[in-house]
């Protein structure tokens, strides 16, 4: 039987540039797409149809785990009622469906895996040739990073498509491709695809104000439909905060001072990330001069990471939670990162999460971040949120847990924990704009 893909469908006109890009032997696609351009479809139906032209692994990747059945694996298209899915791999090319797995091996070989990129350093079997990141810009940075020597090896290829969310790793994504001759980056505001008319478009800005106030329903309007990286993240805790740093220089060089005494913080991850902050009190300053996350590795792998970076001792400081023994060990995580002779462990006192976030916006004004070093934690922090309910349209009084949510924790365990080392600071000299 001949079947004809991508099945029963054809690219939208300003869909086709990425197409010929890819076609022609394009590897590195970015899609900066208004929300409702068809981001999911587009990449599904280019996955099939190069999935059944070279036998090899294909991962779509959405950022949680969790998320994958809802939105792509059961996900029903509207227009006709069936799954995205099936639409876009039709029975003829599939020989079987692992529905648990939510994996497809097709008729020539090829399997396609639907996978939560929260859990990237876990995933395990093949390596992919082909991946595609739904959603880039709420996915965990250090997924890319960690994927991307796979694709480089084996000359594979990734599509990146999100909505903006702020200057985050996904718009410097953008901007690097939109500069590399290599790449191909397409930003679509819903100005320049005819997805809806002007009447449309101006009743949906209407409706994001009054369903979330003039400034966030702005803020929201221009992050979705208008893909302006310069709209303010809604609902999120730092961001202002962020911004200013940033307008006033403090976000520059930030060397290491040896007449200050150096500190850490920390949040421990049980089967997740563990996040480090590494700062200095230098009169009334707070220098953030290095931060560091991992996943899945033991508290000897962080150390090690500790020793080799050459700060001497610093003193540690430990979420309440590291007191807790482990059956398998009976021993605390406190006990056992004070057996690592790394410095003087202390454990922070419980405190609500509402406290930990007003100590964080206390000190913030005050802290400066080496733009190299702790990019990747100032960046989580930038985009570290409340959780929305979509259903009441209101924002909870709780963070949203994703990938900006280990530097926030850790941050908010230094925040608490600072106060102790001020007395202590050095004169120390003034960080380097750069």
């Amino acid at each position: 039987m001949e079947i004809t893909l991508p099945h029963n469908w054809r690219p939208r006109d300003y869909q086709i540039p990425m197409w010929r890009y890819m076609e022609h032997g394009g590897r590195r696609s970015v899609l900066l797409w208004h929300r409702r351009a068809g981001k999911d479809d587009n990449s599904l139906r280019y996955l099939a149809s190069t999935a059944m032209e070279k036998t090899a692994t294909y991962w779509y990747l959405l950022p949680k785990a969790v998320q994958v059945r809802r939105a792509i694996w059961e996900a029903v298209n509207p227009h006709t009622g069936k799954r995205r899915v099936i639409e876009a791999f039709p029975d003829a090319i599939v020989a079987r469906t692992r529905d648990n797995e939510m994996t497809l091996t097709l008729a020539n070989g090829s399997s396609v895996h639907f996978l939560g990129a929260d859990n990237f350093d876990t995933l395990v079997g093949s390596p992919p040739y082909g991946i595609v990141f739904s959603e880039y810009s709420l996915t965990n940075p250090l997924s890319w990073a960690y994927l991307k020597p796979i694709l480089e090896e084996n000359g594979g290829w990734a599509i990146f498509n999100f909505t903006s969310r702020g200057r985050n790793h996904a718009a410097t994504l953008y901007e690097y491709a939109a500069g590399e001759e290599s790449w191909f980056a397409q930003r679509l505001p819903v100005t320049e695809t005819s997805v809806f008319t002007p009447e449309q478009v101006e009743e949906i800005r209407k409706e994001m104000h009054r369903t979330y106030g003039e400034e966030d329903g702005e803020a929201l309007f221009r992050q979705e439909y208008m893909c302006d990286l310069d709209a303010p993240v809604v609902g999120a805790y730092y961001g202002k905060l962020l911004a200013r740093a940033a307008d006033e220089g403090r976000i520059t060089g930030v060397p290491y001072d040896p007449a200050a005494p150096v500190f850490t913080a920390w949040d421990l991850g049980m089967d997740d990330s563990t996040a480090i902050w590494v700062a200095q009190c230098v009169g009334r300053e707070i220098h953030l001069i290095d931060y560091y996350e991992a996943n899945g590795q033991p508290l000897a792998h962080y150390a090690d990471w500790v020793r080799g970076r050459g700060y001497g001792r610093p003193t540690h400081y430990l979420p309440h939670d590291a007191r807790a023994r482990e059956l398998g060990t009976g021993k605390s995580r406190e006990e056992v990162l004070a057996g690592l002779d790394i410095g003087p462990v202390l454990v922070v006192p419980q405190q609500s999460v509402a406290d930990g976030i007003n100590a964080v916006r206390t000190i913030l004004p005050r802290c400066w971040f080496d733009q190299i070093k702790c990019g990747a934690g100032a960046e989580a922090l930038r985009n570290y949120r409340k959780e929305y309910d979509e259903k009441r349209k209101v924002f909870h009084d709780r963070p949203l847990h994703d990938w900006t949510s280990h530097a926030a924790d850790a941050f908010r365990y230094l925040a608490l924990s600072c106060g102790q080392h001020q007395k202590s600071g050095s004169k120390g000299f003034r960080p380097r704009r750069r």
